[in-house]
């Protein structure tokens, strides 16, 4: 496993890789702090790729006024060994004077898909995601990239993203990873107190809720308004949970959810604060009109 931290050592690396093998680049786009899920991502890259590259980079871009970029956790240590692990070529970890040098008058924008979740609560935060994984795309050229469903919005983000800009990337979206109790992995879960992270299941029993309301409604007559109402209530049983959204949409359009065909996608999508902790979470599901 080789780690770089250029740009054009990365290029080099994929440059020479790419002329001696016919095999496809998968790659896998992280903030660090690497959890399992994380793992999963890399294990399905290893899978389906000759070449594995990884990168690590906490990108400032995405993070707004009073938000986390300085407190966001970091592991240099823990995060190679995870990638050693998974059978990683490539570790690509630059710093923010090499990700950008100079002050970026370039950035991405998608419109439509961001404009509700968390890009209604956290603006521009997904220009800052598309810039930096456009750029990445660029840097790596990879056949295959794999994101984590568990920011849904994000994955429909670069989905929409690659499809406008006809870039010659497949995305792979691959399933949450959650702890043995439910809750949905995430590097933001070391910031929980012992009571926090308790009370923080509500979160995965909700959508649970949720699906199994689905499942026992044969008819498929229901509203999205009783669905938000059931979620939104089995939360609000945790006295510390702050709700910043429950919305139930088409995905992944993230448009207003209706039965318009015999067989529509739905997310189930929700966010909560704990503390401090802003955590994430969704249940995606297709469901008969």
């Amino acid at each position: 496993m080789e780690v770089v931290q250029t740009i054009a050592e990365l290029r080099a690396r994929i440059k020479t890789y790419r002329r001696n093998n016919d095999q496809t680049v998968g790659f896998v786009p992280t903030m660090g702090f690497l959890h399992d899920g994380h793992a999963s991502l890399l294990q399905k890259a290893r899978s389906q790729s000759g070449l594995v590259v990884l990168s690590i980079f906490v990108n400032p871009l995405q993070f707004g006024p009073g938000e986390d970029f300085e407190r966001y956790p970091r592991n240099e240590e823990q995060d190679l060994a995870v990638a050693e692990a998974a059978g990683v070529d490539i570790v690509f970890m630059p710093s923010v004077d090499e990700m950008y040098p100079t002050p970026t008058r370039t950035t991405v924008s998608v419109s439509e898909v961001t404009t509700r979740l968390c890009g209604a609560s956290r603006p521009g935060h997904f220009d800052g995601v598309a810039t930096v994984v456009s750029k990445l795309f660029h840097m790596v050229q990879p056949d295959q990239a794999f994101f984590g469903l568990k920011d849904a919005q994000q994955v429909a983000v670069i989905e929409q993203m690659v499809q406008d800009l006809n870039l010659p990337v497949e995305i792979v979206p691959c399933p949450t990873l959650r702890e043995k109790d439910g809750l949905a992995m995430s590097s933001r879960n070391v910031y929980l107190s012992v009571e926090e992270r308790q009370q923080a299941l509500v979160l995965s029993q909700s959508l649970q809720q949720a699906k199994t309301f689905i499942d026992n409604n044969v008819s498929g007559s229901f509203t999205s308004e009783e669905l938000q109402r059931l979620v939104s209530k089995h939360i609000q049983t945790a006295p510390l949970a702050v709700i910043d959204y429950v919305e139930v949409l088409s995905y992944p359009t993230l448009e207003p959810f209706e039965h318009s065909h015999s067989i529509t996608t739905l997310i189930v999508a929700l966010a909560v604060k704990f503390g401090k902790t802003r955590l994430i979470d969704n249940l995606i599901l297709q469901v008969r009109k």
